[in-house]
């Protein structure tokens, strides 16, 4: 066999094993047809010398007749090389080389580039909806504007008000307010305190066993809870406590006593304890001095007494505000005797 047909058996054995020294781009696996093919183009353009018995028809013929020479080499048969799996390309995004001016990275250029993700725009605040006005807040009590505002109320709002007042502190542990109750056209109308803890639970004034008891004396002159009688309170919410009303408490809640009063225009006022009097008399006296005599609040007269709360806890007080409600009596049949001759 001559030198240049071993070199080129020996060219196309290592060509067949894979062996053969080649330049490749990246992923792209040499394929031996391809190499074969471009060997017998060589040769043929080489001439006579490359022609031969072993020189290859196609690339086809090629790869068999060197594998059978192979095979048969000096009577050893050769394993074929098994075919190299392709590798998978590891997962995730491939980060490609920078493209330069060779045509062999041309495709970089064609990539599709990842568009960026749009960012959401935010979402426009929602302008806050400007608090409707509140009858409750438009003035303060303890202001001339707020007294001349209740003062113009009429029944409804004026008890819709005062359920919904936060004038004073004294709303913060109220469970109901203690507007009234009675005849509203009443000649009679009695005036306590503040409520109590059945009242701030009822929403009534005079309730247990002190409304019991007035509900007695009321009995006695001949009247009645809602005949001709009118019943309300200095304070509209409870204290805590029990405890006495605070001079601004008080100071803050009269407006709606003295919008009460005048609603009812009654002919007698009969102030039941010692805040009540105060507050009616504009006094700093005790509820003891102030007793047996009739007083005046703008034109009608006032009569002063202990309440049935305190007679509950003092009972030989209870002869004495006998005495006080046989006072009012006379007062108010005499008003009536000269309203009606």
């Amino acid at each position: 066999m001559a030198l240049h047909e071993c070199a080129e058996f020996a060219e196309f054995a290592l060509e067949e094993l894979g062996l053969a020294p080649c330049w490749r781009l990246r992923g792209h696996e040499p394929r031996v047809a391809e190499v074969s093919a471009e060997a017998s183009v060589a040769r043929a353009a080489g001439g006579d010398a490359m022609a031969g018995p072993l020189a290859p028809p196609s690339s086809a013929a090629t790869v068999a007749t060197v594998a059978d020479v192979l095979s048969t080499m000096d009577g050893v048969p050769l394993a074929r090389s098994a075919a190299r799996p392709t590798r998978a390309a590891p997962p995730g995004p491939v980060i490609a080389p920078p493209p330069d001016d060779s045509d062999a990275y041309a495709w970089f250029d064609d990539l599709p580039a990842t568009p960026p993700t749009p960012r959401t725009p935010a979402t426009p605040a929602t302008p806050a909806t400007p608090a409707t006005p509140d009858i409750r807040r438009e003035a303060p009590l303890a202001t001339e504007t707020g007294r001349d505002l209740v003062a113009r109320l009429d029944w409804d709002a004026l008890g819709a008000r005062v359920a919904n007042c936060e004038a004073c502190r004294l709303c913060e542990k109220r469970r109901h307010t203690v507007f009234g109750v009675g005849d509203r056209n009443a000649d009679w109308m009695l005036v306590g305190e503040a409520p109590g803890e059945n009242e701030d639970r009822l929403g009534e004034p005079f309730v247990g066993q002190a409304g019991k008891l007035l509900d007695s004396m009321l009995h006695s002159l001949a009247l009645a809870r809602d005949t001709n009688v009118y019943i309300t309170n200095v304070i509209k919410c409870r204290p805590p406590g029990n405890r006495n009303p605070e001079p601004d408490e008080v100071a803050r809640c009269e407006p709606y006593l003295q919008r009460q009063l005048t609603l009812v225009q009654p002919k007698l006022i009969v102030a039941f304890g010692r805040f009540a009097a105060q507050t009616l008399l504009r006094s700093t006296a005790s509820i003891a001095s102030l007793r047996g005599r009739v007083h005046d609040y703008e034109g009608v007269p006032v009569i002063v007494t202990y309440h049935p709360a305190y007679l509950l806890r003092s009972l030989p007080e209870k002869a004495r505000a006998w005495q006080d409600l046989c006072l009012a009596r006379e007062t108010w049949r005499r008003i009536a005797t000269a309203s009606n001759p």
